[in-house]
């Protein structure tokens, strides 16, 4: 079976709990070694935040789950690394400068 290794996700969450809860519920599930929040936005009634998660053989559904258990949503899977080495994305002529 091909591992995860990193997983990039945009989340909206309540405010409260806040976002170390939220970097805590992710860190605590199977295969994950760490976990990078950052706050994107934030508006009256929500927050916008970047989750990198990385690991070994991460389990992408508990974390969806610990995000959802504190009342935060998915909004979309952003990046993905698999395989037996890291890769990083390449830069093309379509990126923005």
């Amino acid at each position: 079976m091909v591992e995860l290794k990193r997983l990039v996700l945009d989340v909206l969450k309540p405010h409260d709990p806040d976002i170390r809860e939220f970097a805590a519920a992710a860190a605590r599930c199977e295969g994950v070694a760490g976990v990078n929040a950052v706050l994107v936005e934030t508006d009256r009634e929500v927050q916008n935040v970047k989750f990198t998660v990385e690991g070994q053989a991460i389990a992408d559904d508990a974390v969806e789950a610990a995000i959802d258990d504190l009342g935060g949503t998915v909004h979309s899977i952003d990046e993905v690394v698999m395989g037996d080495e890291f890769v990083e994305q390449s830069e093309t002529p379509q990126d923005p400068r």
